[in-house]
């Protein structure tokens, strides 16, 4: 869809707006704040149970506030904090810290209060309409320009002194709300096609899941007589099918719970984080000297259809050891040994039937694991050989198909929010005219 332009344009002060209409005035967001900018105190409060809803970077998402699963204050905390600032409806909260320029109005009268990364922004009502300053800070020139304000040490900060420095392009009041009406229309459709895309996302996970546990536990022939397991967690299972304990059918092997120092030239270790999206990933992982590197494979050599499983942190991950691949195992990790190779396996382990075990045997109160006999523990079911494989090939074309589709389904919502981000810029830097169009 095309739109109009303005008549007239003027060159901006600021390189990346480029041509603006010529009525509209270049400020900084100083210029149309009613108080300073404040941000949430510094010191980590007590939190409770229930309360008053207190809200950090995390509370900030797709441009929303979002309550649910958020931490609280008592109403005696809230009090003190909110001599400093206390949010209310139409001022813009601001990620300062963390994930640096997350933007989102307050549209709710809920009382609640927020911590030390989020900054408030409120505005003078006859300067600036709190919705067309939350689309301007949400535009790619607001958010090059915090980026290029950001001091990092340990992560990415902008100062309170600098976010009052923010430039943009301010029309009159009458503009902004027609481009208020139009960004809060067309947004919208955007958002709607974009759920639709993550919906899509959902129900292939579901589906992709679905195909993988009927196939592990009751085979592909619809036909197949079938007999209780006597395991609960399996129900039925085909009648010339063995069941049991994983420790039955695959070697379960512990890593050394020894500390190793990372190098920057070195061999690769595999723990928690090489293990992703289902496959060990090697590109970033930690490197050991040589001498700890053969320490830590002592007994422990991955070989090629090895399995390695999470049990700690990301509980349950699993990737498979893949031709030419050469690590060692670091902590936190077991590998997997399956009696008959084949992949038959590695689906077993990532199917809800087995995820729904690893939930139920988790331990420890901050930081939930698994224990390495529990993972031995894992009841799973066992197919003759010839079926084993017959599933695995099944199963790897079915789980390609959904990857596909889910692929498909990212690029699309990759595609929806570039449009979404160049709508906005458009219309804020006065691009196009939307008067017309708005209602």
């Amino acid at each position: 869809m095309s739109f109009p332009r303005y008549e007239r344009y003027k060159d901006s002060e600021y390189s990346s707006y480029g041509a603006i209409p010529a009525d509209w005035r270049e400020v900084r967001l100083k210029t149309v704040l009613s108080q300073r900018i404040t941000d949430g105190p510094h010191e980590t409060p007590a939190f409770t149970v229930s309360g008053v809803p207190f809200l950090s970077v995390d509370g900030i998402q797709a441009g929303e506030l979002v309550f649910e699963g958020c931490r609280y204050i008592s109403q005696e905390a809230h009090a003190l904090y909110a001599r400093k600032v206390q949010p209310k409806r139409d001022d813009i909260l601001l990620a300062k810290a963390a994930s640096t320029g997350k933007v989102a109005r307050v549209k709710t009268d809920i009382e609640f209060n927020i911590w030390s990364p989020l900054a408030v922004i409120r505005l003078a009502s006859d300067r600036a309409l709190p919705a067309f300053v939350e689309y301007v800070l949400q535009s790619p020139q607001a958010q090059a320009q915090i980026d290029n304000l950001c001091t990092a040490n340990t992560q990415k900060n902008i100062s309170m002194d600098d976010i009052p420095l923010l430039f943009f392009t301010l029309p009159s009041m009458e503009e902004q709300m027609s481009i208020v009406e139009f960004l809060s229309r067309e947004t919208a459709k955007i958002d709607g096609l974009i759920e639709e895309q993550r919906r899509l996302i959902e129900l292939l996970k579901e589906k992709r899941q679905a195909v993988i546990s009927h196939a592990v536990t009751k085979g592909l022939n619809p036909n197949a007589p079938m007999k209780d397991s006597g395991m609960e967690v399996l129900g039925k299972i085909p009648s010339h099918w063995n069941c049991g304990p994983l420790k039955h059918f695959a070697k379960v092997i512990d890593c050394k719970h020894v500390t190793v120092e990372f190098v920057d030239t070195g061999r690769p270790i595999v723990s928690i984080r090489e293990l992703k999206n289902d496959r060990i990933e090697l590109n970033e992982a930690k490197l050991a000297n040589e001498e700890e590197w053969e320490f830590l494979r002592e007994g422990r050599v991955p070989a090629t259809g090895d399995l390695i499983i999470c049990r700690n942190a990301s509980v349950g991950a699993v990737g498979e050891v893949t031709s030419g691949m050469e690590f060692c195992m670091g902590q936190d990790v077991c590998l997997i040994r399956p009696s008959i190779p084949g992949g038959f396996d590695f689906f077993t382990l990532i199917s809800g039937v087995v995820r729904q075990q690893i939930d139920a045997l988790l331990v420890g109160a901050t930081i939930r694991r698994l224990n390495v006999e529990a993972i031995r523990g894992l009841i799973v079911a066992d197919p003759p050989k010839g079926e084993r494989s017959e599933i695995a090939q099944y199963l790897n074309l079915e789980v390609k198909k959904c990857d596909a589709l889910e692929t498909e389904a990212i690029g699309a919502i990759g595609l929806l929010q570039e449009r979404r981000s160049a709508l906005i810029s458009a219309a804020v830097t006065g691009k196009i005219d939307v008067r017309g169009i708005a209602q």
